[in-house]
């Protein structure tokens, strides 16, 4: 990698400088848009003692759920847990620090990290136990709660295209967190599908600014949950 060149040849060099005890930042929702190279990559380099934000954690045997596995994971920030029977085992053992945060929060807490915004207030999760432990403000009637943003050391992200400057274009649901992630990490790092020279300036969903590595990879896109006929 030299220059403007941002595209990297293999999973070593894509995870250069990934340590233990480190915040890594995983795009995806369920299976889709997940990096599953860079996941099953991060696993192989034997790390532990992880903070994962994504918004949940895979399947048993997919996903952040093979990190889950290897008792990699020390703590997940996520907002659903219920397709992974070991993340719930571990959650309710006690085994995986587990914060659980609305959807939308979730979203807002990752774009305000990468805008440089350090804390928002937010109606949402008012009066419950989202709220423990949180400044609380009522704003013209209202009340809200302070949520603090996110960033990390690494996000790993996937992409549909990327250029070799980093720009990248994602595709439909596959969207999903993957742009507000991209610009939180210290370091991103970005799965594509198609590596192309250069990107359309008019369709570049994030600049490549944001972006440290390009890795080319390859996917199997699973179904989450197949349902058929009988």
């Amino acid at each position: 990698m030299s220059g403007f060149n941002k595209i990297v040849q293999s999973y070593e060099e894509a995870l250069a400088g990934i340590e233990s005890n480190m915040t890594v930042m995983v795009g995806g929702f369920g299976l889709c848009g997940i990096p599953e190279g860079l996941i099953t990559a991060m696993r192989d380099t034997g790390v532990k003692g992880l903070t994962c934000i994504s918004n949940n954690a895979g399947v048993d045997d997919f996903g952040l759920g093979l990190l889950l596995q290897t008792k990699q994971i020390k703590k997940m920030v996520a907002s659903y847990v219920g397709e992974n029977a070991e993340f719930m085992r571990q959650m309710l053992s006690g085994e995986l620090e587990v914060e659980l945060t609305p959807q939308g929060n979730l979203a807002e807490k990752i774009r305000a990290g990468g805008a440089g915004i350090p804390a928002f207030f937010t109606a949402t999760g008012y009066g419950t136990p989202v709220a423990e432990g949180k400044e609380t403000r009522e704003i013209d009637g209202r009340h809200y709660v302070l949520e603090p943003s996110l960033t990390a050391d690494f996000a790993l992200v996937r992409a549909y295209q990327a250029d070799r400057f980093g720009n990248l274009t994602f595709r439909k649901t596959a969207m999903n967190f993957n742009p507000m992630m991209a610009t939180a990490g210290k370091i991103t790092v970005v799965e594509a599908e198609e590596i192309v020279d250069a990107l359309d300036p008019e369709f570049i969903h994030t600049p490549g600014i944001y972006v440290d590595r390009v890795i080319k990879g390859t996917f199997e896109k699973r179904i989450e949950q197949r349902t058929v006929r009988s």
